[in-house]
């Protein structure tokens, strides 16, 4: 069992077509390549798909492949994704009562029965469980994944990659809920309900962004829509009627600034809840990232 990582039909000396496949699992890549019947097997799988494999390993110009036989998609439960996948270090269960913890410290009626419908939607729960922050980077020596629809890779390290691992959705939400919570404590004047709030559901529509097989890419909904959008759907399937309007309004202006005026199509921060979702949102991923990907520290 393998994730296919690369697929790509070549032609040989002869005339003859072959496939040359990258599968990867946990202990590393290998390059593979299918000589015999090499059409039909290309119609039994796709790159970014779970596979099974069956074939020879021999040595090839100082370097192992293998000589595939057969190669077909993985079905069913053999076919789970985290296998594959890089997943959180930290533990899930643990991040999950931290969450909970963060809930019960909202008062406010409407915004405690949202998040209580939230947390309450048992699928959403366990996207929320997988889902990561952003695509991972490629791997160094790793071949480019193919063009995605529309643009783009697909893939590929963004500029603003953090928790980028199976949970890395559920890490990053408790630890900017977790900087909003210590923030209020600080500066009192703060509506704390509302930015502890807006710091756990900020991000949620990531729940939708992302697919997963052998690599983890962004949805069809995550490409053209976005998770800042996704996540306004999702907040307001959940709207209790005790939420009043002027209370939703300043949640979803938080949510819509989390990336700041840029990615906000250019509005201002009307609420000093948002300013400060926008900052701790900010500085959990760019910390992060430094740690995940040995970013220079400043003036290096």
């Amino acid at each position: 069992m393998f994730a296919c990582t690369r697929k790509e039909r070549q032609i040989s000396r002869t005339g003859t077509p072959y496939l040359t496949i990258e599968l990867r699992d946990r202990t590393g890549t290998i390059l593979a390549r299918a000589f015999r019947d090499a059409d039909v097997l290309a119609g039994r799988f796709e790159r970014g798909e779970l596979v099974r494999v069956r074939g020879r390993v021999e040595r090839f110009r100082e370097d192992l492949q293998i000589d595939v036989r057969t190669i077909a998609r993985a079905e069913g439960t053999e076919a789970d994704p985290a296998r594959f996948l890089p997943v959180a270090y930290r533990d899930l269960d643990e991040l999950e009562g931290f969450l909970e913890h963060l809930v019960r410290e909202v008062y406010d009626p409407g915004l405690g029965g949202l998040l209580a419908s939230l947390l309450g939607d048992r699928t959403l729960r366990a996207e929320l469980r997988r889902a990561p922050c952003s695509v991972p980077p490629p791997r160094p020596g790793a071949h480019a994944p193919a063009p995605a629809p529309g643009g783009g890779t697909g893939g590929g390290r963004q500029a603003s990659a953090h928790h980028a691992y199976l949970g890395g959705l559920l890490e990053h939400t408790v630890a900017v809920a977790t900087l909003a919570l210590e923030l209020c404590t600080l500066h009192p004047r703060l509506d704390r309900d509302l930015l502890l709030s807006a710091a756990i559901v900020h991000d949620l529509g990531k729940t939708r962004e992302f697919t997963y097989g052998a690599e983890i890419a962004r949805s069809r909904e995550g490409r053209l829509l976005g998770h800042i959008e996704l996540g306004l759907r999702l907040i307001s399937a959940h709207m209790p009627p005790a939420l009043d309007d002027e209370r939703r309004l300043a949640l979803e202006h938080c949510v819509i600034l989390h990336h700041g005026p840029d990615g906000g199509a250019g509005q201002r921060f009307a609420t000093p809840e948002a300013l400060a979702l926008y900052r701790v949102n900010l500085l959990d991923s760019h910390v992060k990232g430094a740690l995940e990907y040995a970013a220079p520290h400043p003036g290096s």
